[in-house]
């Protein structure tokens, strides 16, 4: 497993202090961010998902507890649409460059606005995906909403 990734290299380009944690992926796992943090030996609320979806047709990226699930409402106020769908795999897979399970919010091709769970801010450290199936970065929350220019909204159900 190559541990440079686009997402690797925008936070240390960046300067953003992080480590590494690679994991066996299981590509049948009913929720892979709930496998990662089973195999992390990390709470659920400390690994983060990264989430593709539209607000009112445009693409946001979305980045909540791995033991939660996005509420639309939340998600469409937060960007102050009307509402909001998930993004289907092939179009995140797409807009980020990417493959669904290793969807980092980092170094994505894209760049979208962002909204980081507020819950989030609750922990020192962080898992967030790094660029690929089985690969977690560990920083700090305010790190994520910093480099990220994010939004730091209640978008959880």
């Amino acid at each position: 497993m190559s541990k440079a990734t686009r997402a690797t290299k925008m936070l240390e380009g960046a300067g953003i202090a992080f480590t590494l944690h690679s994991y066996a992926y299981d590509p049948d796992a009913e929720s892979t961010g709930l496998q990662a943090a089973e195999a992390l030996g990390e709470a659920p609320a400390r690994v983060l998902k990264t989430l593709m979806a539209h607000v009112d047709g445009k693409p946001v990226c979305v980045i909540v507890p791995s033991d939660h699930e996005v509420s639309m409402k939340k998600l469409a106020a937060a960007f102050g649409g009307k509402s909001a769908q998930m993004m289907k795999p092939a179009d995140a897979e797409r807009i980020t460059g990417y493959k669904v399970g290793g969807i980092s919010p980092f170094g994505q091709m894209r760049k979208v606005p962002a909204a980081v769970e507020e819950q989030a801010l609750a922990h020192d450290l962080v898992y967030v995906n790094g660029g690929q199936r089985g690969l977690q970065v560990q920083l700090r929350p305010q790190d994520v909403i910093a480099l990220l220019d994010a939004r730091v909204a209640p978008v959880i159900a």
